[in-house]
């Protein structure tokens, strides 16, 4: 099954990303330090949506998780050697996700948890982290899992409308937004396991 967002749309915002790439390079910035940025920034962002404030939290966390494709871009153009990044770039991922779901479910139950937001975003947050865990996991046995209908780009981007949405007082976008979120996401797992599965099969026919 295709991604939500496609190549082409993928393409065209790296081609967006690149000159702001190039002039944080030439200033001195590092893709890690950018990395940290973005993460600090999710966790205002964070504060802000579980204080209430649901269209700020909503912007700066969007505008501050796309760092994550920011700093993968600075290291590409960088050419930087080791691993480090990568590691500390999917860590950081892992505590902004927990965030902003944890906001998320801090402000579902301030709002009295309506049409059962809380629990989809709960769920979201446990299938998010899972979706990402079977991508890494099979990688790290030699198997190939990278498909999925919702990757955290297309996640974050469901949440981002849903929840702008919701800031202009439709009540029932967010936690529509979520089911819909909960719904793909646990659709991904299932994607990638099975993906998985055929990568095992494919290893195991091939020639020694």
């Amino acid at each position: 099954m295709a991604k939500i967002v496609q190549l082409p749309a993928r393409a065209l915002f790296a081609y967006a990303v690149n000159p702001t790439a190039r002039f944080l390079l030439r200033l001195g910035v590092t893709p890690n330090a950018v990395t940290i940025a973005g993460t600090v920034g999710v966790l205002i962002g964070s504060y802000f949506g579980a204080k209430g404030h649901l269209f700020w939290g909503t912007w700066i966390i969007t505008a501050c998780a796309l760092t994550d494709v920011l700093d993968g871009t600075m290291a590409r153009m960088r050419g930087a050697p080791g691993k480090f990044g990568a590691l500390l770039d999917s860590s950081l991922d892992r505590i902004a996700d927990g965030a902003t779901f944890g906001a998320v479910v801090w402000y579902m139950i301030d709002q009295g948890n309506p049409y059962g937001g809380t629990i989809a975003a709960l769920v979201s947050l446990g299938a998010g982290q899972v979706v990402s865990y079977v991508k890494a996991r099979a990688q790290s046995l030699g198997l190939n899992a990278d498909v999925g209908i919702a990757e955290r780009l297309e996640r974050l981007v469901i949440l981002g409308v849903f929840a702008l949405i919701g800031s202009a007082g439709v009540d029932w976008a967010l936690p529509a937004g979520l089911w819909v979120l909960a719904a793909l996401s646990v659709v991904t797992i299932f994607q990638r396991l099975i993906a998985g599965a055929r990568s095992d099969r494919e290893n195991l026919a091939a020639p020694q």
